[in-house]
């Protein structure tokens, strides 16, 4: 029976849709290499504080509130673009067209030159460079979650957890390959020239997305239906484009789910992962800190990590969809927790690789598996009229933690003066997330009302 279940998962993986998934997936998680363990290696090797660093991360700020923006994305169309891409695909070579300029730039800046001639300088220009990347890959994932949404129709509930794994591979191959690759070319050509390499993965993410097809959504549909519901209230044309464009999207979520259940839902997507962001802002500092090289970082942290994110993320699809999506997050919230302790051995016992590969192993195995349960979870509760509005409020408040709170990550630092320590707080950070969570089983295995009777039919503990 388990070898059959198995099997029916494994051949599911068949479905080309799940490639698509996977391309965009990867176009998703680049930008976090440009703006994150990349940026943070070169400004680390340029002497700046743990501080400096942790605050240029506060651009991160961008994912946490790009649902402001979204319900453009699922209303408006881009002339000619549309025409010849389809909705979805135009935002997004839009975007990545933004990445490819701002890119360029970035690889021309002369770090020393600038900070000679005013420090001030130097941060006006980075800022600049990196808000403009963080805005196009923001605005990028909006339109690229809303794309994975819509390639699956509400009743293929059996696909979610597959199409959450080939998107979390995804971004991590399109996160640690382009990674790997700067890290370990850094001090023999520069940072300058690593990214004039990174430009060229830009070029790739535009000719991915070029080559993935548009998904068939009847989401216009949907959209229309609400508008003429409007309309039959006795509401402008103006008046009803902007209630269905702003309002509807955040009415709907709260209908479907309840109010209280709605507010648990947010709550929770906020705290879950929150420990994990403090420790990933800081991850690159404190591996430069303890004493590995760029050699070192670029062959564990990313080559490694990547290969085994891969193969836990498929095995962690396979459990998620056997015992439910509950369970998995409450799994890999508590593994998750443990595996920022063994960093608090490193900073103990210092560089030694072998600690590290066993800290990379622990680390990449819970945190491929919290993350595909987080993504189906988030996936479950989303309406498919507003996916791009609606996934984007979930993801930004899961992202507001690792993009705003956490750029106060270096300041815990400097005044913990003590790796070890933060990393014992950031295991503890996990425990709200838990607790809350336990009270959404409680819920969700309450019998549903027909308002959320869908979204608790996807949730249940065990699918047989």
């Amino acid at each position: 029976m388990q070898s059959s279940k198995l099997k029916t998962t494994l051949a599911a993986y068949a479905d080309r849709r799940l490639l698509f998934v996977f391309l965009m997936g990867c176009c998703s998680g680049f930008p976090w290499v440009l703006i994150g363990s990349n940026l943070n290696g070169w400004l680390a090797d340029e002497g700046l504080s743990r501080t400096a660093i942790g605050l240029f991360g506060s651009v991160f700020v961008l994912y946490a509130v790009n649902f402001l923006w979204a319900p453009l994305l699922d209303r408006l169309k881009i002339p000619v673009l549309n025409e010849k891409l389809g909705h979805r695909r135009s935002w997004i070579v839009v975007t990545q067209s933004l990445m490819l300029f701002a890119t360029l730039a970035l690889s021309r800046v002369n770090m020393q030159g600038l900070q000679a001639i005013d420090p001030w300088v130097t941060t006006l220009v980075l800022s600049s460079l990196i808000f403009s990347i963080a805005l196009a890959s923001a605005t990028q994932d909006i339109a690229i979650d809303a794309f994975r949404i819509d390639n699956f129709a509400e009743h293929e509930t059996d696909k979610f957890p597959l199409a959450s794994a080939m998107s979390v591979i995804g971004w991590w191959t399109g996160y640690s390959v382009p990674g790997y690759i700067g890290f370990i070319n850094a001090d023999a050509i520069g940072w300058n020239q690593v990214y004039v390499i990174m430009a060229g993965f830009v070029g790739l993410m535009i000719l991915a997305t070029l080559y993935v097809k548009e998904p068939v959504s009847d989401r216009e549909q949907r959209q229309d239906n609400a508008t003429k519901h409007y309309l039959n209230q006795g509401y402008s044309s103006f008046q009803a484009w902007f209630a269905v464009t702003v309002v509807e999207p955040f009415a709907e979520f709260f209908r479907r789910n309840g109010t209280k259940v709605a507010l648990t839902l947010l709550l929770f997507v906020f705290l879950f992962k929150l420990g994990e962001a403090f420790l990933g802002r800081m991850s690159i500092v404190f591996y430069k800190d303890v004493g590995f090289t760029n050699e070192q970082i670029g062959y564990y942290s990313k080559l490694v990590g990547w290969g085994l994110t891969v193969v836990y993320t498929l095995i962690g699809s396979y459990i998620n969809l056997r015992f439910g999506v509950i369970k998995g997050l409450f799994i890999g919230g508590v593994a998750m927790a443990s595996s920022n302790l063994m960093f608090a051995w490193i900073a103990m016992v210092g560089p030694n690789e072998h600690l590290l590969l066993g800290a990379i192993l622990v680390d990449n195995f819970t945190s491929a598996f919290a993350t595909i349960a987080f993504v189906s979870f988030l996936t479950f509760l989303t309406g498919r009229a507003f996916s791009a509005t609606q996934y984007a409020l979930l993801a930004s408040l899961g992202n507001l933690g690792r993009t705003t709170i956490a750029s106060f990550s270096g300041m815990m630092v400097d005044w913990l003066d003590s790796w070890s320590t933060f990393f014992v707080i950031t295991a503890l950070m996990v425990i709200p997330g838990l607790v809350m969570l336990i009270y959404i089983g409680r819920q969700f295995r309450q019998p549903p009302s027909q308002n959320d009777k869908h979204a608790r039919h996807c949730l249940d503990s065990r699918r047989d």
